[in-house]
């Protein structure tokens, strides 16, 4: 039996929802070690919590990964809407905080606890762990208890939501971290124009130079879907140019500087494809302090920002070093403990870093010569664990953040506000190889990141499509 066997609290929804509309959620503990918050994030609709929730929430409190952290917080907010209920309140359901409508009335639902054992429970042939069954125990009583009203189980974990299915309980993923409803909606940073485009934008158009920068104004409808610092190219031309400006239908734009060619090389990498040139022209600007880059395996996210960062901390004198990062998310099997001090135990992580130095290491000068220039190299390359990123502050700084695609929002968030004056930010990564559980291509924080910062001036973005890396590579992604 459930809280909500007692009478029902008068209704504080908004007039427009009937009672009965109102629906009953059953939130599983990894909706809540995901995001803490998500007990604010159901409107008007009613929180029910079964208490093998909240034991499992405080059998991971202890430790510092971000699940820990996170279970910590629920524990806080939850203690901070008990605190000074009595009993009967709490039996009657606490009010969430949400907006007051325009009666002066609270918007938004109620939390349950559960307070007394289940009625119904699953078929005892049910496989499964003991958490799981009781949570669903708890949805099968309260379908029985409201028959009018839909009982919903949310949850992150797939299996749980097909036993849901089989056992008549309606059950949904926690769609609110989704930043799109499709992946193929997410910005690409490009933008191929019209055959027609400059026949009608040409007449109004103006052109300058500035610092040998070639600079053109245009005018027209069709800009309303631009975005700051999106390439433009048309794909019967050679012709590509970046937005600088934009305000209501009229855009600046400038021609890009064309990195394909061996006398615009970049610590000797050349572009070899359009989107490779975007990204170049991104990573070499002063004037962009986030660039995020996607791509497949082979695409060159990571060679394009090691030759960017080395250009521009060694010759140009912009950034004092590089410090590169990702999150250690073993593909098979963990190795094990690795010793060694920060740096050692990052190392066997960091192969596509010196996959990517021995290309971009000079190799003239004979073997003392390439050793000197790899000492060099390795002088200005630190490589940090993202579990001591908190509370640090990067000055001057040229941070590269590696396979962001397993980071959530929170922490992508965490790792960006790490930046301090004259740092620039680089996130690399491929939404179709996430290794983290409960992260798909949809709520990934770098799908967040790219979305959130398609409309800021000083950020920039590019999807590189084209695998760069050998005929063999290039043969199996597509193949198999």
């Amino acid at each position: 039996m459930t809280p909500n066997s007692a009478p029902m609290p008068q209704t504080i929804a908004t007039p427009s929802l009937h009672p009965a509309d109102r629906r009953l959620f059953v939130l599983d503990t990894n909706v809540l070690m995901h995001d803490p918050t998500a007990l604010f994030r159901f409107k008007e609709h009613d929180i029910h919590l079964p208490m093998m929730v909240l034991e499992e929430l405080d059998r991971a409190k202890k430790g510092v990964s971000e699940v820990a952290r996170n279970v910590r917080q629920v524990s806080h907010l939850l203690d901070d809407l008990i605190t000074g209920a009595s009993k009967d309140e709490i039996d009657r359901g606490l009010p969430l905080p949400g907006p007051v409508n325009s009666h002066g009335e609270p918007s938004s639902g109620r939390l349950y606890f559960q307070i007394r054992p289940t009625r119904l429970s699953p078929p005892v042939t049910l496989p499964g762990n003991t958490p799981d069954n009781d949570i669903l125990g708890m949805a099968l009583t309260l379908q029985q208890d409201h028959p009018r009203r839909q009982v919903t189980l949310v949850s992150k974990d797939i299996n749980l939501r097909i036993k849901a299915a089989i056992l008549g309980i309606h059950a949904e993923d926690y769609y609110n971290d989704q930043v799109l409803d499709d992946v193929n909606l997410l910005y690409g940073g490009t933008h191929n124009l019209p055959t027609n485009f400059w026949d009608r934008h040409g007449k109004e158009m103006e052109s300058w130079k500035e610092s040998g920068r070639t600079f053109y104004r245009v005018y027209g409808p069709d800009l309303i879907n631009w975005h700051p610092n999106q390439g433009l190219f048309q794909a019967e031309t050679d012709a590509a140019f970046i937005v600088r400006q934009l305000r209501d239908m009229e855009a600046v734009i400038e021609i890009l500087r064309d990195h394909t060619t061996p006398n615009h090389a970049v610590w000797g990498i050349t572009a070899r494809n359009r989107e490779q040139n975007f990204a170049l022209n991104l990573l070499l600007d002063p004037e962009i302090d986030f660039v995020s880059l996607l791509g497949a395996a082979g695409t060159g996210k990571t060679l394009l920002a090691l030759a960017a960062g080395l250009a521009q901390v060694l010759d140009a004198k912009r950034y004092r070093e590089i410090i590169m990062t990702r999150v250690t998310v073993p593909v098979g099997e963990d190795i094990g403990f690795l010793p060694g001090t920060e740096e050692e135990k990052m190392t066997p992580w960091m192969g596509a870093l010196m996959d990517n130095l021995e290309v971009l290491a000079p190799q003239e000068g004979g073997e003392w010569g390439r050793a000197a220039t790899a000492d060099l190299l390795s002088s200005k390359i630190k490589i940090r664990s993202l579990n001591f990123m908190r509370g640090r502050t990067f000055q001057n700084k040229y941070v590269i953040i590696d396979e962001a695609q397993n980071l959530t929002s929170k922490q992508m968030k965490t790792l960006i506000t790490r930046a301090g004056p004259g740092t620039k930010m680089i996130c690399l990564g491929n939404i179709a190889q996430i290794d983290t559980p409960y992260l798909s291509e949809t709520t990934s924080g770098l799908t967040y990141v790219v979305d959130r910062f398609k409309d800021w001036p000083h950020g920039g973005h590019v999807t590189l499509r084209r695998g760069e890396r050998s005929r063999l590579a290039e043969f199996a992604s597509d193949r198999l």
